[in-house]
């Protein structure tokens, strides 16, 4: 039919307005890629890599250069000094050269084989080199007045080298040892459960016991602001700080709470708490809930105080309880931050390092996978077994993401 209005989204000023939106986005999406998207796939391809710490530097030419010789007069013998070698241990470079200007004042007396002399250019082609090979090329000269009066000495230009090696991250070599040594045996089990009970616990208590005190501090009272700022002073402390507070506090020799434990007879010796197993594993996950807790009480807090209490009041007329109001009022209306929240610190959690590493450096089974990466990637030096633990932090993730939004955020309508 002519003069037939086009669909909505295909006329020219919807394509327009597409590409102006597209054009506004492309900054963002360019960054996203940049922070997120490349070190991800970065991490992936260091996974499939036979790649230790010390092959992150690529293999090079390493000079030293100097001028020997006890010379005081015009005329008198010297001898430049290049001592070369190979950066790595196990990589050969091919095709090494190096080229230098020799200083005014020296006059070079004789050359080695691999080397020309034009004017004072001096350049050499010193062939391919072994893993480890280290060699010293010294150059008879000597000295000029040029080079005995300091005020008239050039500055000496420094050596250039070349060479080609290959690297490890960047050639063809690809294996899946890094996978089959994560999944050897029953260490990655142990260390999964480890994981799972750390973040399950650390965040369903987080949740817990941020609604408790959300609970609490619902209502008007003096000095409520005040307290809503303790009970923030675990989350805006500075980590390494609360961590060695805690370790001083539970401290089996000087600690205050062994010393509370033996006066009061509830022990007869004193507890290792971050030393002993399971319990430093429950001690970590208490830190967890305690350190955390209070973003979980700000968004539990500021979603109830937006729920309307004209029902709050019927429901007390009609005879509600406390605890009826709350389980048939309250939380129906939290389940949409909860979820949120739930995700977030799992999340979070999940990916923990440093808590954990101050409080017991990974040790008496507090063994998580984060902790596992650290170990892996520099403790032992094995980049790309560090980066295979990573892929599988990612996964567990991608997993848990997958079965949330599927299943969880639907029943609560996300």
């Amino acid at each position: 039919m002519a003069g037939a209005i086009p669909p909505t989204g295909t006329g020219p000023l919807a394509k327009r307005e597409a590409r102006l939106a597209w054009g506004l986005l492309s900054p963002t999406i360019i960054a996203i890629a940049l922070v997120v998207v490349l070190p991800l796939l970065a991490i992936f391809w260091i996974s499939v890599k036979p790649v230790e710490l010390a092959d992150l530097r690529a293999p090079e030419v390493v000079l030293r250069e100097d001028i020997r010789g006890d010379y005081a007069a015009i005329g008198d013998a010297a001898t430049i000094r290049y001592r070369l070698r190979n950066s790595s241990q196990d990589q050969p470079i091919k095709g090494v050269t190096f080229s230098d200007i020799v200083p005014e004042g020296l006059e070079v007396q004789s050359l080695d084989a691999r080397c020309s002399l034009e004017g004072r250019k001096l350049e050499c082609d010193l062939g391919d080199w072994e893993p480890k090979h280290r060699e010293t090329l010294s150059i008879p000269v000597t000295v000029g007045r040029t080079y005995l009066t300091i005020a008239l000495r050039p500055q000496d230009s420094p050596a250039i080298t070349t060479g080609v090696s290959s690297n490890v991250l960047t050639d063809g070599s690809f294996t899946l040892d890094n996978f089959a040594r994560v999944f050897n045996g029953e260490e990655f089990f142990e260390v999964l459960w480890v994981t799972l009970f750390y973040t399950v616990f650390g965040t369903i208590g987080a949740l817990l016991v941020g609604l408790f005190a959300a609970l609490l501090l619902n209502k008007s009272f003096r000095g409520q602001g005040i307290l809503r700022g303790l009970y923030l002073f675990p989350y805006v402390a500075p980590v390494i700080a609360v961590a060695f507070a805690w370790l001083i506090l539970f401290d089996p020799f000087s600690g205050s709470a062994n010393a509370l434990l033996l006066q009061m007879g509830v022990t007869s010796e004193a507890i290792n708490f971050f030393g002993d197993r399971p319990l430093a594993l429950i001690m970590v996950t208490v830190f967890e809930v305690w350190r955390y807790f209070p973003l979980s009480f700000l968004f539990i807090l500021a979603r109830m105080q937006s729920i309307d209490t004209d029902m709050y009041e019927a429901a007390d007329m009609d005879g509600a309880s406390p605890f009826q109001q709350f389980w048939y009022l309250s939380v129906p209306q939290l389940l949409g931050i909860l979820s949120v929240l739930f995700l977030l610190r799992f999340i979070w959690t999940f990916n923990k390092f440093d808590d954990i590493f101050l409080l017991t450096g990974g040790n008496a089974g507090t063994r998580t996978l984060t902790v596992n990466v650290y170990e892996q990637a520099f403790a032992i030096s094995n980049i790309g077994a560090g980066a295979a633990v990573a892929v599988v932090i990612f996964g567990c993730l991608l997993m848990f993401s997958v079965l949330f939004f599927k299943y969880i955020s639907q029943e609560e309508g996300l």
